[in-house]
Order: C-alpha cells, then sequence, then structure tokens
C-alpha cells in the first residue's frame, strides 16, 4: 500500500513593501512523501514571493509536480487556463525550463540545496535564449533555518523589504536574502 501524502495548512500575512503587495493567502499542502521540509518551506516562500498584485486573472497556486512530472511546483493560471507563472523549486534541468518558457508567461525557479552553483554553472549557457526565466537561490543555512518553520497548522507572517525577506511564526523569525542569479524581475 503506497504512503499517502501529508497535509499541510499554510495561513500567510504578505507584506511585500518591495512590490506593494498586501495580502493574505492560504493554502493546503499535500506533501508528498518523499518531500523534506526544507522543500516544502521553499514552496511556501515561493509562494509569498510570487503572489501578483493583480488577482482578477487568478493566483499563484501549489501544483502536483512531485506526482505529475508535466506540472510545476506552483503556478498562476489564469480563468482560461493559460500558464501565467510557472514556479519550479530545486534543480530542473534545462529542458524543462525551456519548456516551461514556451508555455508559460513567466518562469521562476527557486533553489536552495548547497550545490545550486554547480547545478547552475552547468546550465546556464543552454538557457541564454530563455528571456522569461528568473532563477533565484536561497542559500542553504536560510532554507535549513526556514524549514524549522514548518508545522502541520501554520501562520506565517512574510515581510519582504528592500530584496529581503522575514518569515516568522510569532515565536521565531528567519531572515532571508534570497540571490538572484539570472532574471529581470
Amino acid at each position: 500500500m503506497a504512503i499517502k501524502a501529508t497535509i499541510y495548512k499554510a495561513q500567510l500575512q504578505l507584506a511585500d513593501m518591495d512590490r506593494h503587495v498586501y495580502a493574505d493567502p492560504q493554502t493546503t499542502i499535500a506533501r508528498h512523501p518523499s518531500e523534506t521540509d526544507e522543500r516544502m518551506m521553499i514552496r511556501v516562500l515561493a509562494l509569498a514571493m510570487g503572489w501578483p498584485a493583480d488577482t482578477s486573472e487568478g493566483t499563484l497556486e501549489l501544483a502536483k509536480d512531485m506526482w505529475d512530472t508535466d506540472e510545476p511546483a506552483l503556478w498562476h493560471k489564469n480563468f482560461t487556463g493559460d500558464i501565467r507563472h510557472w514556479v519550479d523549486v530545486g534543480q530542473p534541468d534545462d529542458k524543462r525550463l525551456m519548456k516551461a518558457c514556451g508555455r508559460s508567461d513567466k518562469v521562476s525557479v527557486w533553489a536552495f540545496q548547497s550545490s545550486t552553483n554547480v547545478w547552475w554553472n552547468n546550465i546556464a549557457g543552454k538557457l541564454v535564449r530563455a528571456d522569461k526565466l528568473t532563477v533565484w537561490q536561497v542559500p542553504t543555512e536560510q532554507s535549513q533555518e526556514l524549514a524549522k518553520l514548518a508545522q502541520r497548522s501554520m501562520v506565517l507572517q512574510v515581510t519582504v523589504q528592500d530584496g529581503t525577506v522575514w518569515v516568522g511564526d510569532g515565536d521565531r523569525s528567519v531572515e532571508i536574502t534570497p540571490v538572484k542569479l539570472v532574471g529581470a524581475d
């Protein structure tokens, strides 16, 4: 019998002063049995950082990348089904990223492993035509601290100012300074 997903709930209180986005998104996370707390929390961070200022064409949602290889970790589909924003977490290969750039208006990657620099150096040259792509690196120590905030039911305050992100749960706070490896936004 297969192990089932573990359900987590996250309520975010987002104050992104850099983009002037203020929202209270809530999400239910079906955590795949092989997914770590660290990866799950990077998905939550990516949700907050990619939350659209204008939600009239839908919002960013968690997808089923761990179950379906044709889906990203998160995506923003408008009401006609067009993919506005494709978000991957980890270290996807160049073919996947080029395909995503062809399918969506915007593609973001949130990498967090200590091997991110090696991965990026190996594929960066293959992505010169990917003008829709933005790649962020979360320093490993910071992503590991973020993982410690994981709980089955979470209320997280996410504040963004001058490129720095603070994520707190009322008792603890983690400072995250994502590094942009490539991209315009």
